[in-house]
């Protein structure tokens, strides 16, 4: 009698659980409760180590900027060769020929990228494209003849709060590692990480290495590129960010393309719907991008929209926010038509809108500076539409923009982005009036710059 109700037992048990005895993919709420080993048995041989060693420039000893010492040492001594940083990171093979897409920063500045697979195997990476403006890059691995295991890019729009979630990654070098956790937040908008502000939040154990790694669902999706903690030890403490896939999505089809990237360009100054602002328009809460100002070639406009109209929603998908509203954009297609929907005067109005890439208005005369000046070494453009969403400026910005800043005398006074309004007086418009003026050396230089709106004004020489 005991035998046959134990034999009862296990069979009801074994019923129970079929995600563990028979390791399927779990298909009931039970079964993801009882073990997660089937999706990570499916996802983590497709989650790799990438390790880049990023060369660092010695500070130099102040000891040799002495006279008295390069009288008798030379400068030769000053010279001290850059020591070589080695950064960890983790990536995930998104196509089988061996694209595989990671952070930026874990492969920025690096002169060397090898990769290791989850079978230990290490390969030479090369890095076929890169966009600071996500932290995103698509590299690639000579895999002649074999297939490697890819994780398809879910869609992260379907998330919802609450969802199951695994991290795959590196963390802190130990080795391939899965935590898991929830959805813990959508549309986080104020992290300041990268450009497009519009990450997922999660609770799942997300550390130093784990950049670059999966951040899938129960299906074995990718939903995000893990990219970053909040963290005031430097460990997890349950708030990690991750990239949605669908922004993955547009720089993994444009390295696949062999395609500069290129986002979609609304051609808009954009400010948040603030509480203020809400009820002076006599909306019920803050919502929506209110538009300040719309450049002459903006596609808004061209549909019909207005400075002082707030925009609600693109596409059918509600727009809470400036920084949401530009995220929908980033992540459509150029030449696609999309609806927004948007409210002027208290009525609720709908166009169609014509996505176009940002237009190159003017030549952008791109110059390296030369000659003895404060901004020799300098890479000036000419700014239109297109080198600013290049940027990330607003579009009516006009004038000089620094593209680069290189080894000369500018890297002690400029930034990547800065605007050159003028210089002893004179507003230097365009890149040709810039190198006239620098022409005429009077050996002191009162230089106007524009830095993220704050203007400055420098003096050199004199």
């Amino acid at each position: 009698m005991r035998l046959k109700v134990c034999l009862l037992l296990i069979g009801l048990l074994l019923a129970a659980v079929p995600a563990v005895a028979q390791k399927v993919a779990p298909k009931s709420l039970l079964d993801v409760q009882l073990s997660f080993a089937p999706v990570v048995k499916a996802v983590t041989p497709s989650v790799v180590n990438v390790y880049a060693k990023v060369p660092v420039p010695q500070r130099q000893t102040t000891m040799f900027n002495d006279p008295f010492f390069r009288e008798f040492f030379g400068d030769n001594l000053r010279q001290q060769p850059p020591r070589v940083q080695n950064s960890l990171g983790s990536g995930v093979i998104v196509d089988a020929t061996g694209l595989i897409v990671t952070n930026n920063h874990v492969i920025r500045g690096a002169t060397d990228i090898r990769v290791a697979l989850a079978d230990r195997r290490e390969f030479e990476a090369k890095v076929l494209l890169t966009d600071q403006r996500t932290d995103l890059a698509v590299l690639k691995i000579d895999v002649t003849d074999e297939k490697l295991p890819a994780l398809a890019l879910g869609d992260s729009d379907d998330l919802e709060i609450g969802d199951l979630v695994l991290a795959v990654g590196n963390p802190f070098g130990v080795g391939q590692s899965v935590s898991s956790g929830i959805i813990s937040a959508l549309a986080r908008t104020d992290v300041g990480i990268t450009d497009y502000q519009f990450f997922i939040q999660t609770d799942a154990a997300i550390n130093p290495g784990n950049s670059g790694g999966a951040l899938v669902n129960m299906a074995g999706q990718v939903v995000g590129i893990n990219t970053a903690i909040f963290s005031r030890s430097g460990g997890s403490i349950g708030i990690g960010f991750a990239i949605p896939a669908n922004m993955v999505k547009t720089v993994v089809q444009s390295a696949e393309e062999g395609k500069k990237l290129q986002r979609p360009w609304i051609g808009a100054d954009l400010q948040d719907v603030t509480a203020d602002i809400a009820q002076s328009l006599g909306f019920a809460r803050p919502e929506g991008a209110l538009v300040v100002r719309l450049h002459s070639d903006s596609p808004l406009e061209a549909a019909g929209l207005k400075r002082g109209d707030v925009i609600l929603a693109i596409e059918g998908r509600a727009v809470e926010n400036a920084k949401e509203l530009n995220y929908r954009v980033a992540t459509s297609v150029i030449g696609a038509t999309t609806i927004v929907e948007y409210i002027r005067g208290g009525e609720r109005k709908e166009t169609q809108v014509t996505l176009i890439a940002a237009p190159e208005t003017v030549d952008r005369d791109e110059t390296v500076i030369a000659g003895k000046n404060p901004l020799a070494g300098m890479v000036a453009a000419n700014l239109s539409p297109a080198v600013a969403e290049e940027l990330g400026m607003p579009s009516s910005l006009r004038g000089v923009v620094a593209l680069n800043i290189g080894n000369g005398p500018a890297r002690q006074f400029l930034k990547k982005g800065d605007i050159v309004m003028g210089i002893n007086g004179i507003q230097t418009l365009d890149v040709d009036t810039l190198l006239k003026v620098l022409e005429d050396n009077l050996g002191y230089w009162q230089i106007a710059i524009n830095r993220g709106g704050r203007v400055m004004n420098l003096t050199v020489g004199g």
